[in-house]
Formats: structure tokens, C-alpha cells, sequence
């Protein structure tokens, strides 16, 4: 299975399929010197938050999909050099809206969330 959205995004910042098959995808980021947040190597939030929300994007696997909401727990702290691991799996479907769960780990569990997606008729940007 190939991806149907989100083609032009870097995987050096949100990451790389690992796996897609429907309903399921498996995304891997390689954390980056450019990604850490102060001088003891803390990696950001905000990239486990922009993977876990790509793999969620490729579970949905529609052009149209955008994200409505999030609800996230980070629990634990990624340092550079981690190589983090999203598994992200459709839940729930219900006409337009999607339930995404995703999780994200290294050797332990860091992050955790559902995530609300829409499939629209076109894309959001189109008139």
C-alpha cells in the first residue's frame, strides 16, 4: 500500500512509513540535532506530536483528511539520538470523521493519543 496524503511532506522532520496497510501505518523519525530544545539534548514535543499526527494522517490514507483534534499524553522525555517509532490505527468511523489512537516508542512508550480526523469532499484549501 502507498501513501495517498500528505506527499510532500519532509520525513526528515515528521518521519518515514514504515508500514501502511488500510486503517494502520507504522511511521519511524530519526531524531535530529536541529529537534533538541536546550543544552541536556531534550528533544521537542512538538516533533513526536507532528509524527504521531503524520502517522495518523497515513492510517486515515485519504487526500482530503486534515486533523480536527487531539487529545495527547507525553510520557516521557525523548533525547537526541532516539529513534522514535508511531504506531497509529483507525478506531472508529463515522460518516466524515475518523478516531485515530497512536502511540509512540523508543525502548519505552513516550507518547500516547487519539486523534480526530475529517475526510472532506475536497481538498481544505480548494474554493
Amino acid at each position: 500500500m502507498r501513501p495517498n496524503t500528505h506527499l510532500g511532506i519532509s520525513s526528515e522532520w515528521v518521519g518515514e512509513p514504515v508500514s501502511l496497510s488500510p486503517g494502520r501505518a507504522v511511521v519511524q523519525l530519526k531524531t535530529r540535532p536541529e529537534m533538541v530544545a536546550d543544552d541536556m539534548g531534550l528533544v521537542h514535543g512538538g516533533f513526536a506530536f507532528g509524527l504521531a499526527d503524520y502517522a495518523a494522517m497515513l492510517a486515515v490514507n485519504d487526500p482530503c483528511v486534515v486533523l480536527g483534534s487531539a487529545e495527547v499524553k507525553f510520557i516521557a522525555p525523548v533525547k537526541i539520538g532516539a529513534i522514535l517509532v508511531a504506531t497509529a490505527e483507525v478506531i472508529e468511523e463515522s460518516g466524515k470523521k475518523r478516531q485515530v489512537r497512536c502511540s509512540i516508542n523508543t525502548t519505552e512508550l513516550v507518547f500516547e493519543g487519539t486523534f480526530t480526523c475529517f475526510v472532506l469532499p475536497k481538498h481544505i484549501l480548494q474554493n
